[in-house]
């Protein structure tokens, strides 16, 4: 028996006339509003949607999140399960493959990407061409643009081999350029990988190594800085990643089009979220002063930072992870001062009815930025660990983006409201 198609039926008030539209995963297509006219010669009716609050720009089998429920998935396993159970290794392999790899697969994967940690040694002068004070996430994101000019054959974005070439290249040299972006800008000497180290330990050698003839990252924090890699790998369709998509639907080469996803991750509504938390914890100051805080922020004198998100209405599941993972952490780095008002605030506002009725939960940003700051990261260097992690993300989304016959150059339509036409003056006319 053949299932009833599921329509949306519209009728235009201006006409009279009725439309029905097909639904197809509880979704339009916007493109069926434009048969909706009052003369044959109407471009058709548009939509309006400001941030894409309600529009899907893309089909997408990678990450699912329901943020009612604080379900995360990638790929549809649990961000739990893949938290416990698995190296920021093996969730790259699974976001870019769509499986999770066997132990020979891993490997394989794991030696393409080492093979290719080290970079070219101009790039070493590029970095040493920015101020001493340069932001590590503005030279990181200049260096991913750079790396375009190293590997040319990169625009061959049609070639599966060309493709798998650069996410080995981006995947392996990502640690290695923030890692030197860092050293940069504390004026110390650029360390060279040390590909016996895993991912996240080798990235900790290139920061912190001084003198030692062999760096060996404490376990307990290289195991933090894997799981946070991946709590952090891909997010749906957030803006770095439509910034991935959009810039990358022009067939831009993935440096490029990682560039401007770095680009948009260095914005303070995005990866620097977990900064003004620590900020607004720094001002705060003691558990004495929550209530009055929490006052201000109810009298719409303050924000509440880290609680709330554009996806979730619900307690965010990264965030439960990473409250357990610092426990570990500041077992080996010392208790964070700031934990203590971290945590009292959170007391509070899950217990208020003003955050209960917003559904206002603490989201990833609300514990990430203690563990990072107990790791000795300075606060710049928060928006390049988020990228590091985001990576493997960003070329899954990108790649899935490509392969997606439906798929043009982006080019959203507008609602003119300006002037109609007009001639011009003379310039002795013009008042």
């Amino acid at each position: 028996m053949e299932t009833k198609k599921e329509t949306l039926t519209i009728t235009d008030s201006r006409t009279g006339k009725a439309y029905e539209l097909p639904i197809e995963n509880e979704t339009i297509r916007a493109t069926d509003l434009r048969q909706i006219k009052v003369k044959p010669d109407d471009f058709g009716i548009m939509t309006y949607d400001p941030a894409y609050m309600a529009t899907a720009s893309c089909k997408s089998t990678i990450t699912f999140i329901d943020g009612d429920k604080g379900i995360l998935l990638y790929r549809g396993y649990p961000i739990e399960q893949l938290a416990e159970k698995c190296s920021f290794m093996e969730v790259a392999y699974l976001l870019l493959n769509d499986a999770l790899p066997t132990k020979a697969q891993l490997d394989a994967w794991t030696s393409l990407i080492t093979t290719h940690t080290f970079v070219h040694e101009n790039m070493k002068k590029l970095m040493d061409g920015f101020h001493h004070d340069a932001h590590p996430m503005g030279m990181f994101v200049s260096a991913l643009a750079a790396l375009s000019t190293f590997y040319p054959t990169a625009k061959k974005i049609h070639d599966p081999e060309e493709r798998k070439m650069t996410y080995y290249r981006l995947l392996g040299k990502a640690p290695t350029l923030a890692a030197f972006a860092y050293r940069h800008s504390v004026g110390m000497p650029y360390v060279h990988p040390d590909n016996e180290l895993s991912y996240a330990g080798n990235f900790l050698a290139m920061m912190y190594r001084v003198a030692e003839p062999k760096f060996k990252p404490n376990p307990i924090l290289e195991h933090a800085l894997d799981v946070l890699f991946i709590l952090h790998a891909d997010h749906e369709q957030n803006c770095s990643t439509s910034a991935m998509r959009s810039v990358g639907s022009s067939h831009v080469d993935p440096y490029c089009a990682a560039a401007a996803a770095a680009a948009a991750l260095y914005g303070p509504l995005h990866g620097g979220a977990n900064e003004a938390v620590l900020r607004m914890l720094d001002e705060i100051g003691s558990k004495d002063k929550i209530p009055a805080f929490i006052k201000e922020v109810k009298e719409g004198k303050g924000r509440l930072m880290g609680f709330g998100h554009r996806v979730y209405k619900n307690y965010d599941p990264r965030a439960s992870i990473i409250k357990r993972l610092a426990d570990q952490v500041f077992e080996v780095t010392g208790r964070n001062p700031m934990l203590d008002i971290a945590l009292e605030l959170e007391r509070i506002a899950l217990q208020d009815e003003y955050f209960i009725k917003r559904k206002l939960y603490p989201n990833v940003d609300f514990y990430s930025g203690l563990i990072y700051q107990a790791m000795k990261f300075p606060v710049d260097m928060f928006p390049v660990l988020f990228a590091l992690g985001r990576m493997s993300g960003w070329l899954a989304q990108w790649q899935e983006m490509l392969l997606d016959s439906e798929q043009k150059i982006a080019r959203p339509r507008q609602i003119y409201l300006g002037a109609g036409k007009r001639d011009v003056p003379m310039l002795s006319q013009r008042s």
